[in-house]
């Protein structure tokens, strides 16, 4: 039932709360959370390069003043990294085309920085703008890649590890964002971001092909390979504003120990998740390597939890070649053309299409113990199991829901797919989609090594963190009474998830899947 089109509308902002005490009572706790939410303070501008007075990063003030006030036209300004990620003083190649004589690059982490939600590390001289070449499009793949020249190489000493916002200021003052990890040297202790470079490349219209569609708009004419060596298209960073960036803001608030990587990384390196306490995967996380799956499935067995905080997970199987700056910038994905892909002949074993499909059909819900099941849909969360630990404090009784928080694409457990047999339906929600009745399902279960594992069911989980602040707008329509809730939920669940293997630490998952689907 997966559509291939973009999902929906987006929107992103933050707001933070502070969590109510358990046992608040449920009208007080949403009504006072949500209120709080529109009163944030933001710290002042912070000055370039970082502290060296070994004040924490938690504790140093933010730069409010890193939004972006002007898009502009398509070719104001744009740019590229050669690097999806880098260790903390590693460099990295910036590559800009910009209609302005000149322009300047800011580097900003986002956190928590009591509200400002980020903070100005690294500040750029002027550079001469200069307008690159057009997009070049390789026939074969329909791939699209910018090929421009380097423009200035950056090195990041003094960068603690972290979700940045490289945001190019041109002289005509239109600005683009440039997404870029900085990611961390070991996961021992720590719970990981992990975030979705791959999804966020799969969706990149930049050049007027995606791994969606081509420049007619068309599924037959969609790229079959997206390369890392181009700009990402509308403000730069769409996909991390709206399915990850709250997500970091509420986690680095909490205060809880962080590391940050990319599935990229996890592809190329199991160690990135040696010894970590949980493993966070954020809104939208579709495509993933064979490689990337094996790795975090042996985290978990190993006891590291893990957290799925969106739907659509895990659900494209894809494998990674090089480009011109190096190894795995390009996303390979034929999906229903997969027989006409050149490794197909050589391994029939990893066609690059749907994780489901014949052959080597391997269904993302013995991962995630969820199903993606539709799209477009647009329902109430329904809570199902009110005494779970993961609804503690929130006031929540069964049956309540929440408004548009089931959407665009959603989840559900599948009696007869692969699905862990000690799983609960925290959540159940009613739903239609195209005309057909059916469900999301929220859903914790454990395994033998004592791991924890959540799955939300639903895309718009982060989103729903913004909900109801102001500078989030309409946000699919949910309010404050639903973002308090789900930061509450979410909350509960880092801070359990960072306590060690959820298992041993939480009460059992109770099996109630044929229980709920028998009525």
């Amino acid at each position: 039932m997966n559509e291939d089109a973009e999902h929906g509308d987006r929107r992103h902002g933050w707001g933070g709360r502070a969590a109510a005490p358990d046992g608040l009572a449920r009208r007080h706790f949403l009504g006072a959370t949500a209120a709080g939410a529109v009163g944030l303070t933001v710290g002042l501008a912070a000055g370039c390069g970082s502290p060296s007075d070994g004040t924490p990063e938690g504790a140093l003030r933010g730069s409010p003043d890193w939004r972006i006030r002007s898009v502009g036209p398509p070719d104001a300004v744009q740019g590229y990294t050669d690097k999806v990620s880098v260790l903390p003083g590693e460099e990295f190649g910036l590559y800009v085309s910009t209609t302005a004589p000149g322009f300047r690059v800011s580097a900003y982490r986002v956190g928590w920085y009591g509200g400002a939600q980020a903070r100005l590390v690294w500040r750029s001289d002027r550079t001469a703008g200069r307008r690159q070449r057009p997009a070049r499009l390789l026939a074969g793949t329909r791939s699209v890649r910018a090929d421009w020249q380097r423009t200035l190489g950056v090195r990041t000493d003094g960068w603690p590890p972290g979700a940045y916002l490289l945001r190019l200021d041109a002289e005509h003052g239109h600005q683009r964002y440039v997404p870029l990890i900085v990611r961390s040297a070991r996961a021992a202790g720590a719970t990981v971001l992990m975030h979705a470079a791959a999804t966020w490349q799969a969706y990149n219209t930049w050049g007027g092909y995606s791994l969606y569609q081509g420049a007619d708009g068309g599924y037959a004419t969609r790229s079959l390979a997206v390369a890392f060596d181009r700009p990402y298209d509308a403000n730069g960073a769409e996909k991390f504003l709206v399915y990850e960036r709250p997500a970091v803001v509420l986690a680095e608030r909490l205060g809880i120990p962080l590391a940050y990587t990319t599935g990229l990384d996890v592809h190329g390196a199991p160690s990135a998740l040696r010894g970590a306490t949980a493993v966070v995967v954020l809104g939208h996380d579709e495509y993933w390597t064979p490689e990337q799956r094996q790795h975090l499935t042996r985290a978990r067995d190993a006891g590291t939890n893990v957290a799925f905080l969106g739907a659509n997970t895990c659900f494209r199987r894809v494998r990674l070649a090089p480009g011109p700056s190096g190894a795995g910038r390009t996303v390979v994905c034929y999906k229903t053309d997969y027989r006409d892909d050149p490794q197909f002949a050589a391994d029939r074993a990893l066609p690059t299409h749907d994780f489901r499909q014949a052959p080597a059909a391997d269904p993302e819900s013995a991962l995630t113990g969820v199903l993606y099941e539709g799209y477009p849909t647009d329902a109430p969360y329904v809570v199902h199991s009110d005494d779970h630990w993961l609804f503690a404090g929130t006031g929540v009784r069964r049956g309540d829901s929440f408004d548009h928080l089931v959407g665009v694409e959603y989840d559900r457990v599948t009696p007869g797919a692969p699905t862990p047999e000690q799983l609960e339906i925290v959540a159940h929600s009613p739903l239609v989609c195209k005309g057909r009745r059916s469900h999301a399902d929220s859903a914790y279960f454990t395994v033998p090594g004592g791991a924890g594992v959540f799955a939300s069911g639903t895309m718009r989980w982060v989103e729903a963190l913004t909900a109801g602040t102001r500078e989030n707008g309409r946000n699919h329509g949910m309010d404050a009474r639903t973002g308090a809730f789900v930061i509450r939920t979410t909350e509960n669940l880092l801070r359990a998830f960072a306590a060690g293997p959820a298992g041993r630490t939480q009460p059992a998952p109770r099996a109630n899947v044929r229980r709920v689907y028998a009525t």
